[in-house]
């Protein structure tokens, strides 16, 4: 009885056993089925797609009116139609610096970003460089962010696959695969814009893409997507990433965006100084061009881009502990943060272009307000009188027009002509915006001069 009792154990035991068996030899099978479809582009995706982030936008669009058409718009009753839009961007620092498209975010009131794990955050804009068609932006995150490492623009070969991660009409998250067709591309998309230097794809790109990363093999960044061919299939653009390494520093740099002086240009993978600024406090610091800088204030620093992102955390007074390396020996300087007085705008536009500006007098401002309709106008700013002979003068500007934009940037006082100026030299070219009233209609019109 009791042998019986163990050979039927034993049966019930080896019941059981089989089907597990049979189970883990199907799973077994079904791993090494996995592997052998694994290949470099779904590595890619894996490794990558954290890095790349969906974005959306509200335009807010003012429609038609003489008010709504003319400088005055913010004065009057706007109105206003919402816009929304789609991209790509791809984070470039853990600290949430991100890039897209300058098109993507231009003129938005809002911007959402998705993460490919389906969270959501806001997102503002850090900088544009409307010429590249490239735009930074800061997600407002709790922590740090995976970033994409970037790589090289300068050994791609024609032919090699790459990989584009993007946002579709809007379908989140979108791989697809293609090869370098061909490099150094021109792209006219208007009279005067001409996108040079592109990296040429087949890999699908549509719209939605715009902004969003190409990466080769390695999972390293190479490229913005930019634009595609809308008369074309399989033909598309990307921003080559060593115009990052290039552009970003510039676009980072808070020696432009907020009036302070540190003197210490730095660029590329290894954090190599550049140049440093005569005067500077870089300079009394005693800091040279090679140097390459290892930490600040006690933190590595990762490459040229992680140092200028984390100049951003600091303002005017304060004083950051650089440590860097000269010839394989490390030092430190202790280098302040100074305030960079505003340039006068008044005498370099006079300088520069023959040009005499200032602040609309009160019966000017009245007048306009009579003209208009309007009450408590800001007072613009208007052109006083015209060297003769002068740039200004040979482009026909004339006393009483106002002075809107220079180079892109709304000007409002001569602080603002001042900070547009400080960098132009002699046979620089500016652009201008400027209004003239022609009987009862104002005129907005450009005029590009070159600096004297």
């Amino acid at each position: 009885m009791r042998m019986v009792s163990r050979a039927n154990a034993l049966m019930g035991l080896v019941a059981v056993l089989i089907p597990l068996v049979a189970t883990g030899s199907a799973q077994a099978a079904d791993d090494f089925g996995r592997r052998d479809r694994r290949t470099p582009i779904v590595e890619v995706f894996e490794h990558c797609s954290d890095t790349v982030v969906n974005i959306s936008t509200t335009r807010v669009m003012r429609v038609g009116s003489l008010r709504d058409s003319s400088f005055f718009f913010d004065m009057a009753p706007p109105r206003e139609q919402r816009v929304q839009s789609v991209g790509s961007g791809v984070i470039v620092h853990p600290l949430g610096i991100a890039v897209t498209n300058a098109h993507v975010v231009a003129q938005t009131s809002d911007i959402m970003v998705t993460f490919a794990g389906g969270g959501a955050a806001q997102a503002k804009v850090v900088a544009t460089d409307i010429e590249h068609d490239l735009a930074l932006i800061h997600i407002e995150a709790d922590g740090e962010l995976p970033a994409a490492k970037l790589g090289r623009s300068d050994d791609i070969m024609v032919g090699e696959t790459v990989v584009a991660i993007g946002n579709p009409l809007g379908l989140q998250h979108t791989v697809t695969a293609g090869i370098v067709s061909a490099l150094d591309r021109e792209l006219p998309l208007s009279r005067d814009v001409t996108y040079t230097g592109l990296i040429q794809t087949d890999a699908a790109i549509n719209p939605g893409n715009s902004g969003g990363p190409l990466f080769n093999i390695n999972g390293e960044l190479i490229g913005i997507n930019t634009a595609i061919r809308g008369d074309a299939q399989n033909v598309g653009f990307a921003i080559p990433v060593d115009r990052l390494w290039d552009l970003l520093p510039e676009m980072l740099d808070i020696e432009r965006s907020e009036r302070v002086q540190f003197g210490l240009h730095v660029w590329g993978p290894n954090a190599r100084v550049k140049q440093v600024a005569n005067a500077s406090p870089a300079e009394r610091a005693g800091l040279q061009a090679g140097d390459l800088v290892r930490k600040m204030n006690g933190r590595d620093v990762a490459n040229g881009i992680d140092y200028y992102v984390r100049m951003l955390a600091h303002k005017a007074g304060d004083s950051i502990a650089i440590e860097y390396d000269r010839n394989g020996v490390l030092r430190q300087a202790a280098i302040p943060l100074e305030v960079r007085p505003t340039p006068d705008g008044g005498a370099l536009a006079r300088q520069r272009f023959g040009l005499r500006v200032d602040v609309a007098p009160e019966s000017v401002v009245s007048r306009i307000e009579s003209r208009l309709g309007l009450r408590d106008l800001a007072p613009p700013l208007i052109v006083d009188a015209v060297e003769r002979g002068s740039p200004a003068d040979q482009a026909r500007i004339e006393p009483g027009d106002v002075v809107l934009r220079i180079n892109r940037g709304a000007v409002n006082s001569l602080d603002d002509v001042g900070m547009a100026l400080e960098s132009v030299q002699p046979g620089h070219v500016v652009d201008l915006e400027l209004l003239r009233w022609d009987s009862w209609q104002p005129t907005r019109y450009p005029e590009r001069l070159r600096a004297r």
